[in-house]
């Protein structure tokens, strides 16, 4: 590990790119440098990055007694490799994040980042990511919108393809309190109910509400495939709130369902001032980044 070359070699399988790049910020438009440097400085521990020496590895697991604390960095100077099975694929530069999943979602490590000069970071365990998140919860706005931007792009190779795997199982996104506390701030608005086959969204349609999923079990599907099942406890329907564009999927009730809807200011207002939801809400994106990866790499094999 400490001698990988960077020089040109076979690019690695597509699908494996694409699993790695959910674990690192897209230099996207909607990417704010600045807010996400204010946030990174409010919590984080400066670190220096020797050349050719690994920052994290591939698979490496998040959590679990023989694990390593993960962090996720904010690039301040040099410039980061990003390999997956020794094969060099992509870089960081400064101002951008990578390595972010791990610590929003405990997911392991797609690929492996190496500094390709000597660096500088950034860094933030679980815990310094949430207190960064309690004084600057605008940065959930902000990733999520890059997240859900690269969510989009996976679903739409997804098409009407038929997934290989069994959907995806979704419940207790929010845990008890993070829950309770929701339903507190929206005492006056009741839970909808929503019959057995009954259609919650369509894609394509303008989003007015997300959901969470207090009684029953829902199913989501992009085209004919049902891609994912969410129960009590999980949420859907956040990525129109996020950036505002149409439905990317379709939602029907599978059983009877209670449902907690949100509308965009009250989700922004939530967020801004519940970190925990904003937290609940990056780590369910970030689980559907990587599962789609997942059956996007399936169909390709």
């Amino acid at each position: 590990m400490d001698e990988l070359d960077f020089s040109a070699k076979p690019a690695p399988r597509p699908e494996a790119v694409a699993r790695a790049t959910a674990q690192v910020a897209a230099q996207s438009p909607l990417y704010q440098p600045a807010v996400a440097l204010e946030f990174f400085r409010s919590a984080g521990t400066i670190e220096d990055k020797p050349a050719g020496k690994p920052i994290f590895s591939e698979s490496e697991k998040a959590g679990g007694l023989f694990s390593k604390n993960a962090r996720m960095y904010l690039l301040l100077e040099g410039e980061i490799g990003l390999m997956i099975q020794n094969k060099f694929f992509g870089v960081v530069k400064p101002g951008h994040i990578f390595g972010e999943l791990a610590v929003i979602a405990g997911l392991p490590r797609s690929a492996t980042a190496m500094a390709k000069i000597n660096c500088r970071v950034l860094s933030l365990d679980e815990k310094q990511f949430h207190t960064a998140l309690e004084k600057k919860p605008e940065f959930a706005l902000m990733l999520m919108s890059t997240m859900v931007q690269r969510l989009r792009e996976s679903i739409a190779k997804l098409g009407t393809a038929r997934p290989a795997s069994a959907p995806a199982e979704h419940s207790d996104i929010l845990d008890r309190k993070t829950l309770a506390g929701l339903r507190d701030a929206l005492a006056a608005q009741e839970p909808a109910g929503f019959p057995a086959g009954k259609v919650i969204m369509s894609a394509g349609a303008v989003g007015a509400f997300m959901y969470v999923v207090l009684e029953g079990r829902v199913a989501i599907s992009v085209g004919d495939s049902v891609v994912e099942r969410v129960g009590p406890g999980g949420i859907f329907g956040e990525m129109a709130l996020v950036d505002r564009s149409a439905r990317a999927a379709s939602a029907t009730a599978e059983t009877d369902c209670r449902l907690l809807a949100i509308n965009r200011n009250d989700f922004i207002n939530l967020v801004k001032a519940k970190p925990a939801f904003g937290a609940s809400l990056l780590k369910s994106i970030a689980v559907r980044m990587q599962q789609l990866a997942q059956q996007l790499a399936q169909l390709q094999a």
